[in-house]
Order: structure tokens, then C-alpha cells, then sequence
């Protein structure tokens, strides 16, 4: 293994590192590891953190809105902003800045010149730089994220907090793994015939150039911080371009990192904000310039899927989404795994990227404990669970949040129509509204839940991106794992969950979603939601199929963002 190199020799590494030094070695070992770590808290109770903060946290967000949001970056054209918050319905009245294309890019390949010089070691610590101030105001962001993509205030807390200011210390542990693999210089000595050449030889870690990191609505930063750090210390300026509906948290994240580059000295551009609309997106514009090379996307299949295939000589990193099935095979108690499942899919009214959506179950029916479930009974323990949560408005509150967008609406209202139409489809609930204790105009729904026969694929086999539960019988266990990892081979997936009391059965199951590329989770029950994915221990997307062609987090995420140099010389 490499050893860490010589600290660098300037004023800005002595500082950081001494703030974050230990932080970057422990995250360097727990990705080893794949132990639990965090250096931050995930939880917003005023034990923690004092009562001040969170009210001063929602006195920040509140100061933000109706105002411009000051960021002072180069080819400012004009202010837009059209962000509606899913909770009161009304608009944030927040306005960004939008600058030209073209003064960013030339903005990012000034800055690129001098930030490509700055030893990685100190492009690191800036990371963890930001990163903290990041989570000083994590309340202020929590509250931004909450009226942007509609997370309850719990959620957007650590979710779009710590939970993912750890992705991007991950990515960012991983970045330093693999340059410190890379000796800055070596004598390199052998006998050609009668001369003994020696040559002393220097490897200079060079980066592709300008990063276009484009963010999603629903979770703004999980997919954003560690494309952000991953770039950054690898020497390459990022362009983040938030969606149109949530700006403000990707625009919260390069004020801060701005502001950090500026405190220490470096070019604030090596950071900027790349803001259009629905009407007029500009992501195009950025990918068509030589000077990006790097590109991060999350968002939809569709888009994603062009992305794939239309760049080349360019480095590409996608997340978009998939089929997330569940197979019940057989359960210890029925309504323990069914509470599992039902709360995981009600979890910010399924607007998540693991949220279970397709549920395969044995039409024979499984054992349940000491009795048998037939798939009505399962349709029903799942319906069961997702009422009792509804008839609980705090509780309902703290897990479904709002519905982001009148599109997801749409997504049920459309499955409804198409489900009512058909005579071999039973509807078990109907997705219906909670009332939210807080913000009584909040756009709220949850789960729909039907059951579907396998033959109806054009209706559970693709993502609806809304709050819906289909329970598909299938010939037997067997035929469940084949339904399931054929459909993430073919249309992706990014979490996989299955539920068995046989191990045989279990055994027999993991190379099928092994080969499917489908990471998998096998009889989760308990407190923890199902579909959490543990930063510094969970891999999150595997590459393998549709879903992306990424990994959060390993070494290709990190490596692939830079390449060496050599120059040799006789000694």
C-alpha cells in the first residue's frame, strides 16, 4: 500500500489540516472498513446541537426568501428563480443568478490553471472545509431542502445533511486513496548493453478539466456533494447545475464553497452555479464544449439514457432510476415485514431512488408463521400498514413529507385510470391524501396499492415516480427472483429487497441478483428503513445495469476524474 505523502508546504494545508486532518484518515479507514462513521450528527435534537440552532436555522431560510440570492460569479445575464414550496404552495420568491455558458466555462479553465497546481493533499482539506460549514448550517438547509423537494423537516435534516456530506467524504476518501497510489517520483535504473542508464522520472496528476454536475429535484445534494468533492480534488472546477424546482440547496452549497476557496486564498470560480429553467435548459450548452470533460448526472432514465449514448471522449457518471422489486418468498410475521415494506415505500411518498415499488409474490401463497398468506393477504398487511401510519398525522408527517411535484400526482392518477380499466387488476387501497399537521395546504399522498398479474408489465415493470404498491402473483418463489432480476437487468434497479425463512431458497436467489447487478437486502425488519444506505459502507448503484453507470462510492467513481503525466530525464 502507498504510504501518505510529505504534508504539503503551504500556509492553507497547516491550517486545514489540522481542523480536518484526523476526519480524512478516518474516513480513509472506514471505507476500508465499511464499518459505521460519521463525523457529523444526523439528528437535529436540540440535545445535540442546543435550542438556538434550530430556530436560528428557520430565521435564515426565512431571511432568504422574496430576496436575491447573492452569489457573485462572472456573465451574470439575470436573476430567475420559480421554486414553489410542496408545503404551502406558495413560491420561495427566491431569484439566482444566471450567467452565460460561456463566462462560466471561461471562468472554470482560468481557475483550472492554478487550482490543478494546488497539492491534492490541500484540495482535500478545502473539501472538508466546506463540508463542515456545510453542516454549521445544516438547519438552514434542512429548511431549504424541506420547501424545495417536499422531504419532512427529519428527513431533509440528515438525509440531505450529514447523511449526504458523508457520500461526499466517501467520494472524497476514495479521490485520495487513489493519488497517493500515484508516487510523485522515482530513479529508474537498468543496464542497456554497455550503458547504465538511469533515468529520474516525475508523475504529475493532472485533471480531465471543468466538471458539469448535474443535480435532481428530490434530493438535491445525496448526488451532488460527492461528485462536487470527487471533482474538486482531482483538480477539476465543478459547474453545479441545480434543477430548475430545487436551486436553493445546490445554490446554499457553492455560496459556502466559494467562500471557503476565497478565505484561503484560491480562485472562488474553481466553484460556480449554472441555474436555468424548465423552458429553457442549458445543460446542452456546457456538454457540447471541449473544456468539460466530466460530467455527473442524476435525474431520469430518459435523459440518462441519452447522455449514455451520445458522449464520447468524455467521462460520464449517471444515476437514474429503476424497478425496485420485493420478493416474498415466506416470513416469520406478516406484518412485520409488511410494516418494513410499506413504511419504506411511504418513506418521502416514494419519491426515493430505493423506494420499493413491485412486490412478487407466489400465488400459491407464503407461510407466514404457522399459517399461509395468499397475495390478497399480502396486499392487504401492506395496505394495513400504510393506514395505520396515514391515521397518525404526526407520524405520516415525519415519514411522507409532501409530494414534490404535480407530476407525481399525475404519475397515480394515471396508473388509477389504467388500473380501473382493466377486470384482472384488484385495487386494495386507494391512494388517498393525509391531512399534515403543520402546513395545512400541503400536497400529500399515500400509497396506492393493487394487485397486478404478471402478464401486465407495461404497468409495474418501469418506475412510476409516485406513491404506488404492486403486488404481482408469480408461479412459485422461483419465478419471483426470475420476475424480478430480469426486470433489473432489463430496466434497472437500484435496490432489490427479498424475504425468506429458507436459506436454501436465499442461497439459490443471490446469483441470480448477483448477475443481475442488483445489490440486494435480505429480511430487514426493525427501526431502521429498509432502503437507508449507510454512507462509508453501502454501495449505492452498481453499474451493472440501466439504473446508472456509477457507484457511490468506490475507486472508479474517484480515479477516472484524473490522469498522469510523466516527464524522465538521465538522472
Amino acid at each position: 500500500m502507498a504510504s501518505k505523502p510529505a504534508a504539503p508546504d503551504n500556509a492553507a494545508y497547516e491550517q486545514l489540516a489540522e481542523r480536518h486532518g484526523a476526519t480524512l484518515e478516518r474516513a480513509i479507514e472506514a471505507v476500508a472498513t465499511r464499518e459505521s462513521w460519521s463525523p457529523f450528527s444526523d439528528s437535529p435534537s436540540s440535545k445535540i446541537h442546543g435550542a438556538e440552532k434550530p430556530a436560528a436555522g428557520r430565521a435564515a431560510f426565512e431571511r432568504l426568501l422574496g430576496t436575491r440570492y447573492g452569489i457573485d460569479q462572472p456573465g451574470i445575464a439575470e436573476w430567475i428563480g420559480n421554486e414553489v414550496s410542496p408545503y404551502t404552495r406558495e413560491a420561495l420568491g427566491i431569484t439566482y443568478p444566471r450567467s452565460e455558458p460561456a463566462a462560466l466555462i471561461a471562468a472554470g479553465s482560468a481557475a483550472l490553471r492554478s487550482w490543478r497546481k494546488v497539492d491534492f493533499e490541500t484540495r482535500a482539506m478545502v473539501c472538508l472545509e466546506i463540508a463542515q460549514r456545510l453542516y454549521d448550517r445544516n438547519f438552514e438547509m434542512a429548511h431549504g431542502i424541506m420547501h424545495v423537494a417536499g422531504q419532512s423537516y427529519v428527513q431533509a435534516f440528515a438525509g440531505s445533511g450529514p447523511n449526504a456530506l458523508d457520500r461526499g467524504i466517501e467520494a472524497l476518501a476514495y479521490a485520495v486513496k487513489a493519488m497517493r497510489d500515484v508516487t510523485p517520483n522515482a530513479v529508474w535504473r537498468r543496464k542497456f548493453g554497455p550503458d547504465d542508464v538511469a533515468l529520474d522520472k516525475r508523475y504529475t496528476i493532472m485533471p480531465r478539466g471543468l466538471a458539469l454536475v448535474i443535480c435532481c429535484a428530490s434530493f438535491p445534494t445525496w448526488n451532488a456533494h460527492p461528485a462536487l468533492f470527487a471533482n474538486l480534488a482531482t483538480g477539476n472546477p465543478a459547474i453545479m447545475k441545480p434543477h430548475p424546482i430545487a436551486i436553493l440547496p445546490v445554490a446554499m452549497t457553492v455560496a459556502v464553497a466559494r467562500e471557503v476557496l476565497e478565505d484561503f486564498g484560491f480562485d472562488p470560480n474553481v466553484v460556480t452555479l449554472a441555474t436555468d429553467t424548465v423552458e429553457e435548459p442549458v445543460a446542452e450548452q456546457f456538454i457540447a464544449d471541449p473544456a468539460v470533460q466530466i460530467i455527473d448526472f442524476t435525474g431520469s432514465a430518459r435523459y440518462g439514457s441519452h447522455l449514455e449514448s451520445t458522449i464520447t471522449r468524455k467521462a460520464l457518471f449517471t444515476e437514474t432510476s429503476g424497478v425496485n422489486s420485493v420478493v416474498m418468498h415466506s416470513v416469520a410475521d406478516l406484518s412485520q415485514s409488511a410494516r418494513a415494506i410499506a413504511r419504506s415505500t411511504a418513506l418521502f411518498s416514494a419519491q426515493m431512488c430505493t423506494s420499493p415499488q413491485t412486490v412478487f409474490v407466489p400465488r400459491g401463497g407464503i407461510a407466514a408463521g404457522t399459517s399461509q398468506a395468499s397475495p390478497r393477504d399480502v396486499a392487504e398487511a401492506l395496505a394495513s400498514e400504510i393506514d395505520a401510519l396515514v391515521g397518525n398525522p404526526a407520524a405520516a408527517a415525519s415519514v411522507m413529507g409532501a409530494v414534490q411535484a404535480e407530476l407525481s400526482m399525475d404519475v397515480v392518477a394515471r396508473v388509477r385510470e389504467e388500473l380501473a380499466g382493466r377486470d384482472d387488476v384488484e385495487i386494495v387501497r386507494e391512494a388517498s391524501p393525509y391531512a399534515h399537521p403543520d402546513y395545512p395546504d400541503a400536497r400529500t399522498l399515500s400509497p396506492l396499492v393493487a394487485i397486478v398479474p404478471k402478464e401486465a408489465e407495461a404497468l409495474y415493470a418501469d418506475e412510476q415516480f409516485g406513491p404506488i404498491l404492486f403486488v404481482v402473483p408469480t408461479d412459485d418463489g422461483d419465478d419471483a427472483v426470475a420476475q424480478a432480476t430480469r426486470l433489473a437487468k432489463e430496466n434497472g434497479t437500484i435496490a432489490t429487497y427479498l424475504y425468506s425463512t429458507d436459506e436454501d431458497f436465499i442461497a439459490r436467489s443471490t446469483d441470480a441478483y448477483e448477475e443481475a447487478g442488483a445489490n440486494l437486502s435480505i429480511n430487514l425488519h426493525g427501526t431502521m428503513w429498509i432502503n437507508f444506505a449507510a454512507a462509508y459502507s453501502d454501495y449505492h448503484v452498481t453499474g451493472l445495469n440501466p439504473a446508472g453507470n456509477a457507484s457511490l462510492a468506490d475507486l472508479a467513481f474517484a480515479a477516472s476524474r484524473f490522469r498522469i503525466v510523466q516527464r524522465r530525464r538521465p538522472e
